[in-house]
């Protein structure tokens, strides 16, 4: 940044956006670089929709018993029901 001071808005700090960093590089180094090189913004944005279900629903989570959060939230709406019946 040859000196420069990077600026940061007043109220936030440096490390607000970290997550979105992380889930961004993750982003590019398993579908951006692996996959590439790209013939058309569409095959781009195509493999994005894909990356982020997976991401987001089906992808294993050891914190919550290494079960994707879909399935997680299925086990989780059935025992509501099972409960509900039960009283």
């Amino acid at each position: 940044m040859c000196g420069n001071r990077r600026q940061v808005p007043a109220g936030h700090h440096g490390h607000d956006n970290a997550l979105a960093e992380t889930i961004n590089g993750l982003f590019k180094a398993e579908v951006i670089h692996r996959r590439g090189p790209w013939r058309s913004f569409e095959a781009v944005e195509y493999a994005t929709l894909e990356w982020v279900d997976w991401f987001n629903n089906r992808r294993p989570l050891e914190p919550i018993g290494n079960i994707p959060p879909a399935e997680a939230e299925a086990n989780f709406c059935a025992a509501l029901e099972t409960e509900a019946m039960a009283a």
